[in-house]
Formats: C-alpha cells, sequence, structure tokens
C-alpha cells in the first residue's frame, strides 16, 4: 500500500469527489498508472479556481484507490484526459502551513511549495496519518491492511 499527494485547483478536486474519480497532471495517465487499488491519494489544493490567483493552500480530499483501470474520459471534443476510481471521505479541507514543519517529505520549509511540482508524489505513511488525522479526525482504519 503506497501514499500519494495529487495536485489540483480546489474546483477541479470538487468535481473529482463528486464523480469518484482522479485526474493528475492535466490528465495523464502515466501517474495514475503508478497507483494500485488499496494505496491511497490526498489533494494538496494550491489555488481555489484553476485559471485564476486566488490561494487555497490546503489539503482538500482524501480517497482510495478503487479503481483497477485507468481510462480516458472525453470532457469536451479534443480534450481526453485519463482518470481512475476513487472512493472519497467525507473531509474537512485542511490549511497546510500549520503542518510544513511537521511533513518529512518538505525538505526545504522556506521553499515549501516545490514539493509539488510535479503534480503527484509519494509521502510516507507518517504524513499520509498526520494530514488524514487532521482531515477526517482519525486514520483511516484499513490503511495498513494488505490488498
Amino acid at each position: 500500500m503506497r501514499y500519494w499527494i495529487g495536485v489540483a485547483s480546489k474546483e477541479h478536486v470538487n468535481r473529482g469527489v463528486s464523480g469518484g474519480f482522479c485526474q493528475l497532471c492535466h490528465g495523464k495517465a502515466q501517474p495514475l498508472k503508478r497507483m494500485s487499488v488499496g494505496d491511497w491519494i490526498i489533494y494538496y489544493s494550491p489555488k481555489e479556481l484553476f485559471e485564476e490567483a486566488t490561494p487555497c493552500q490546503k489539503f482538500t480530499a482524501i480517497g482510495e484507490v478503487v479503481g483497477s483501470e485507468v481510462y480516458p474520459f472525453e470532457m469536451f471534443p479534443g480534450f481526453v484526459p485519463h482518470r481512475r476510481d476513487i472512493h472519497f471521505l467525507k473531509a474537512s479541507d485542511v490549511p497546510i502551513r500549520p503542518l510544513l514543519e511537521q511533513l518529512s517529505f518538505i525538505q526545504d520549509k522556506r521553499k515549501w511549495g516545490y514539493a509539488f511540482r510535479y503534480g503527484h508524489l509519494e509521502i510516507p505513511i507518517s504524513d499520509f496519518e498526520l494530514i488524514a488525522t487532521k482531515m477526517l479526525g482519525h486514520v483511516p482504519a484499513n490503511i495498513h491492511e494488505e490488498k
């Protein structure tokens, strides 16, 4: 079992949560293929809206990978991103700044945004548990089960 961060605007994350899917890196298939059923993903949203600069800087969704397939989905003619099915949990948005000193995947605390530059990254279970506890009030019970 692995633990991931995906990066997307809150607006885009909300679409995924409503539809039970994730897209990463503007619809690329490869990041989705790195994940397996039973893995977990937390979304970090640097902005509220994709095409605007209003900062969000919060963890905005958490879910378990349930779909074994990475599949294309035509959002509109000429744009066919790839998706993967996720079971999202009801969670609270959590600001990142109060957690910066505790998150091990953020190496340079002064340049913390650098960690998110590729749009998808694996994080250690300790970081996942810290963020999940803040978002859910607890750690999901099945995160230690082997699938």
